[in-house]
């Protein structure tokens, strides 16, 4: 019987990084972008809502009092475009704005109450998909996509992730009612 070989260290060989297998990998892409999106999609779709809102509803619950300054910088998107995303948010009772403590021109970004049940709402459809991919991987292939994603992402990102305050990493826990 023969011996395995030991595991060469990462990005050792190259030789399967042909176009094909790029071009795969980019259609993989796309197809659990477009699924994983949908589950989300489906509650939006009801509330008049689009993924722009579900993003900033992700980023101002992660980050609780970011600033809009800081919620541009994740997102990526026009002022404009921010604004407008905000402005529906705020009118249906998803998000509040504060000014800022130290520099009163800040806008500080919170959920509601309101916002923080549909944020839960749809993360828990979001991790229904996720939690039976994981599963179905194996604890090898999670962290495979970790790193793999982290290879995507741009610098920016990953030192947000990195720096992201580890206590808003950790599942909130639920008091009984």
């Amino acid at each position: 019987m023969l011996e395995p070989k030991p595991s060469a260290s990462a990005g050792s060989n190259l030789l399967f990084l042909r176009e094909e297998e790029i071009r795969l990998a980019q259609d993989l892409l796309f197809f659990a972008y477009r699924d994983f999106t949908n589950a989300a999609d489906v509650i939006l779709e009801e509330l008049g809502l689009g993924r722009a809102h579900h993003r900033a509803l992700h980023f101002i619950g992660r980050n609780p009092g970011i600033t809009v300054s800081d919620l541009l910088g994740i997102l990526r998107i026009t002022k404009q475009s921010l604004a407008r995303v905000l402005t529906a948010l705020i009118e249906q009772g998803y998000v509040v704005q504060a000014p800022g403590r130290a520099d009163r021109r800040q806008r500080l970004l919170t959920l509601t109450p309101q916002g923080q049940v549909l944020e839960r709402r749809l993360f828990e459809r979001q991790r229904e998909r996720l939690t039976a991919a994981y599963r179905e991987a194996g604890a090898n292939a999670v962290e495979g996509f970790r790193r793999v994603m982290r290879g995507i992402m741009n610098d920016t990102a990953r030192a947000y992730l990195d720096s992201a305050d580890p206590a808003s990493r950790e599942p909130r826990l639920r008091t009984p009612a």
